[in-house]
Order: C-alpha cells, then structure tokens, then sequence
C-alpha cells in the first residue's frame, strides 16, 4: 500500500489550492484519515511556521471516490496573535465531501495537568498482528500493511468497570519518518480514525453493520513521533440510533497524553437482527 509520505504529499494548483492523488486502497471508499491527513497539510501550508496546529474539526459529508484526485480549498479565516484559523473544503466532481477548520496556536504558558496512561503491556512484549494468525485475515492489516498495529488482549489490561465499550492499540508507522513535527501531526490524524469506530463494536461482536466516519475532532498536547510506539486508549461510551460516538486518547511508551479524539460514526444493520 501507498506509504505516508506519498498520501501527503500534495500538489499545489493555485494560492490556497492543493490536490491530491488517488492513493491504492482495497476499499471502496477513500479512507476518512487520508482526507483528514490531506486536508491539515493543506492548512498548515498556508500558516506561519511558529503556529502549531492544536485542534480540528470536522465533518464527512458524502463518501470519497479513491480512484479521482482529491482538490481541498483552504479559507484563511482568522490571523491573531496568539491564534489562527484555517478552514478546508475538501472536493471530488465539483461537490464538497470533506469540511475541516484546524486552529493554530504559537503557545503559552499555563497550568499543566494530564491522565496517568492505563496500565497495558509493552507493544513489544506483544505479538506483530501482520504474524499473528487470528488477524492474519483482517481487512486493516492488508489496507495499512505500513503500520503496526497490535490490539492488546482484555485480559492484560485494565478496563474500567463502568465504561460500555472499551479498546486499546499499540500502533506506529513502520518505517522512519521525517523530523520535521508536521509530518508526525498529519500521519497521526491520518492514523486517528484507524479503528477507532470499530470501538463501538466491541460489546456487539460478529454483528454486520454499515460503518462510516460522520465527524472527527482532535487535539494535540505534546510534540510525538508516529514512528514510534503510541498507545491509543479508545472508548465508545453510547451506540444507538444507528450511530456510536467513540472517543480515545493517544499516549506515547513514556506515559505523556500527546492528543484525544472524538468521533461519531454510523453504525447502522445491514439487514434486520433477529
């Protein structure tokens, strides 16, 4: 499958205008990352290296072809001081099918606090999925092929007793990526919706539903490497109505709390349930 560096690297058309390429998939929709991944580089590009990106938001409007290019269209909504504000639309065939603003912040100082890092295993003390034979099959492993990914077993993690749902993953990019923290924030947005919907499922295993990215938040604390191992705690606290609202925070193997997600998705029967 495609590497990172090529879904992010995008070609700019015109001031404030970027496209990119259709990237290999084995899905028959574009993957809601690589939008979101494109859409923040398209955003930074057009902001002053001493802003930093510290939150998104955005919401999946129509399902992305991955076979035509991509033109994403960045709105330079507010230049402040401390902060600024881009917005993206993101477009196939005319029509927009991706919305983002992204806020950039150049820093200060405050009060720090953060969430202790649940208890889990190591990533290494825990097998390579791509070996293992029970995910050998799964459609993540042959889409992301790139990433290594490792659901870490219920019974050598702590879950908490009153939460409905609940999953954690070790994942990281295979491969040694650039230095530069642009490239870790956009691969980690990219990686953001790796699985995550699929949290909302855990409590209902072997039912057959649609699923479907509706709309991503994120925001990012710390500076991290996706190269290396980050541990993202996932939760889906309500399913109903055919759609779930699924949530994680993203630590790196120190312990630090590097950014959060939320996310609600469509989670509706194939067929009827008996």
């Amino acid at each position: 499958m495609a590497r990172i560096e090529e879904v992010l690297e995008l070609e700019q058309i015109d001031r404030d205008i970027y496209r990119g390429a259709p990237i290999e998939t084995i899905l028959q929709r574009t993957f809601g990352g690589q939008v979101a991944g494109q859409s923040l580089i398209s955003a930074v590009r057009t902001v002053d290296p001493e802003y930093t990106v510290h939150s998104l938001h955005a919401y999946f409007l129509r399902p992305g072809k991955p076979k035509i290019p991509t033109v994403y269209r960045v709105e330079r909504i507010r230049e402040g001081r401390s902060f600024c504000t881009r917005r993206v639309n993101a477009l196939q065939d005319g029509e927009i099918i991706f919305v983002m603003s992204a806020s950039f912040h150049r820093g200060d100082k405050g009060p720090e606090h953060m969430d202790e890092m649940p208890p889990v295993p190591k990533a290494d003390d825990l097998p390579d999925s791509a070996d293992a034979a029970e995910f050998r099959d799964r459609w993540e492993l042959k889409e992301w092929s790139n990433w290594d990914l490792r659901i870490i077993p219920v019974d050598q993690t702590e879950m908490h007793p009153r939460l409905a749902a609940q999953q954690r993953v070790w994942m990281r990019y295979r491969a040694p990526l650039p230095d530069d923290q642009t490239t870790h924030v956009c691969t980690l947005a990219y990686m953001s919706d790796m699985m995550l919907l699929g949290s909302a499922l855990v409590p209902h295993r072997g039912v057959k539903v649609q699923m479907a990215s509706l709309d991503h938040a994120m925001w990012f604390f710390q500076p991290f490497r996706a190269d290396e191992w980050l541990l993202y705690d996932q939760t889906s606290p309500f399913s109903g109505s055919g759609r779930s609202l699924t949530q994680g925070r993203i630590f790196d193997a120190r312990g630090n709390m590097v950014a959060a997600v939320v996310q609600e998705g469509l989670t509706r029967w194939l067929q009827e349930q008996g």
